[in-house]
């Protein structure tokens, strides 16, 4: 290895080592933060197998399913099988409790709320909702399942609060096959993406402050979508795909080429063909960032967009541009129903916003296990996301104390739950997935309700 790479890598360990005032009372404040969470249950048991699951969410093991959280736990896996795939308890309950949660802890005025479809690969036919779609995390369309999810940004944090299953028609047209999975009735019925979407927004506005709601283009792109948030009194940003049929209504409606005579309206164009005939961009500086400020350049409109059957109503769409190379740039389109005064600022603020839900997802499925589910039905589903996004709000709780001065420290939040502090000697300040599992003063005993956490 070259000297230069030697000295990167020292820099990278040094780096993510914990410092021990980090974890002092991790397992108080994991045991008390559990405790609205499992008000919402019925039996003890059930409540010992939750606290189980949150916690084997957040350790590091390699893969963090059923069968490996129990291992781990030195249990059965029936039992925590039953419990997430089989048991009625509702997770709603738990879900309105994060929310309120999340409000009070990182909610500002200018909150934003960001809606996000996000595959996960699954295979089978039986395991509810898996169908041919698009998935964007390979790029293609393949076998897999869909999630709407819901979170929640403010200057503060960022956190996933709520998310639905998918149902394309093949299933809602298959009652039995959704009977099999397990799909109450209320739930056999067709909804779109969208028709989820607001269904989240409805349920948790009112808890989560905020000025903007936002989305990626396959949310932006329904007009239908666009015109329900207006109803609802909601500050939108959208994004849309760059082929958005748009008319400028602040341009001069050119010369006809039959007649000669001027057009009583200006066509419309596609919003990247717009774009290109444009000159008087505006440079933004966003946010600093790990390379230096992130600098974007931005330009808005009044438009009018086209519909099928009828013309949009007038809505701004501001395009944003980041230079990638020489003369090469990406491009977001994005259309709102703000005033046109709005800042440019702003409006990037709110972009940048909705791109931190890809943040979000990945800090869930990197340190919470969301994708590494194996279950079948709907409730096993939804009883999963549920609790990984409880102890993924938790890992984040841990990260912004750490961010408070209590430990000046760079890491995956996760790693909070992964140190073990041994006898405060700074050359083994780590412990391993194998050392978790064979030791057994580090593991939760089996009919107790304790983490497999070790007190600093």
């Amino acid at each position: 290895m070259e000297e230069r790479f030697k000295v990167r890598l020292q820099q990278l360990k040094a780096q993510a080592v914990v410092d021990p005032k980090a974890v002092e009372g991790a397992l108080e404040r994991l045991v008390q933060f559990m405790e609205p969470y499992a008000a919402c249950l019925g039996p003890d048991a059930q409540k010992q197998h939750l606290t189980e699951y949150v916690a084997g969410s957040m350790s590091n093991i390699p893969r963090k399913n059923v069968e490996t959280i129990a291992y781990l736990h030195k249990q059965d896996r029936q039992p925590l099988q039953k419990f997430i795939g089989q048991k009625e308890w509702d997770e709603r309950s738990m879900i309105g409790v994060l929310a309120r949660q999340v409000g009070k802890a990182i909610g500002r005025s200018n909150g934003v709320l960001v809606i996000d479809p996000s595959a996960m690969r699954k295979q089978g036919k039986k395991s509810v909702g898996v169908a041919r779609q698009y998935c964007g995390r390979i790029g293609k369309v393949d076998n897999c399942q869909v999630g709407i999810f819901f979170a929640y940004v403010s200057d503060k944090e960022h956190a996933l609060v709520d998310t639905r299953l998918y149902l394309p028609r093949e299933w809602t047209d298959d009652k039995a096959r959704c009977r099999a999975a397990g799909v109450p009735k209320e739930r056999m019925r067709f909804r779109t993406r969208h028709a989820l979407a607001l269904e989240m927004l409805l349920e948790h506005r009112d808890v989560l402050p905020h000025a903007w709601v936002t989305g990626d283009d396959e949310m932006g792109k329904n007009g239908g979508f666009r015109d329900d948030l207006t109803k609802m009194k909601e500050q939108y940003l959208l994004c849309v795909p760059s082929n958005t049929h748009v008319r400028d209504l602040e341009a001069m409606p050119p010369l006809s080429s039959k007649t000669g005579k001027t057009l009583r309206k200006v066509p419309y164009q596609r919003a990247d063909c717009w774009a290109k005939s444009v000159t008087n961009w505006e440079r933004i500086e966003v946010r600093p960032g790990e390379k230096g400020p992130l600098i974007v350049e931005a330009v808005k409109c009044r438009v009018q967009t086209k519909r099928t059957q009828r013309n949009g109503p007038e809505e701004v769409l501001v395009v944003f541009r980041v230079q990638q190379g020489k003369e090469s740039f990406k491009h977001d389109y994005c259309l709102s129903n703000a005033p046109f005064d709005t800042p440019l600022k702003e409006f990037a603020r709110v972009l940048d916003a909705e791109h931190r839900i890809e943040e979000c997802l990945r800090r869930a499925k990197s340190e919470s296990g969301m994708g590494s589910y194996q279950v079948r039905n709907w409730k096993g589903w939804h009883h999963h996301q549920a609790l990984t996004l409880i102890a993924t709000w938790f890992l984040t709780q841990e990260k912004i104390r750490g961010e408070k001065g209590i430990a000046q420290f760079v890491c995956p939040a996760s790693a909070l739950l992964h140190w073990r502090h041994a006898g405060r000697d700074a050359s083994n300040p780590h412990m391993d997935a194998s050392s978790l599992a064979t030791q057994p003063n580090q593991l939760a005993k089996r009919n107790s309700s304790l983490l497999p956490l070790e007190k600093t």
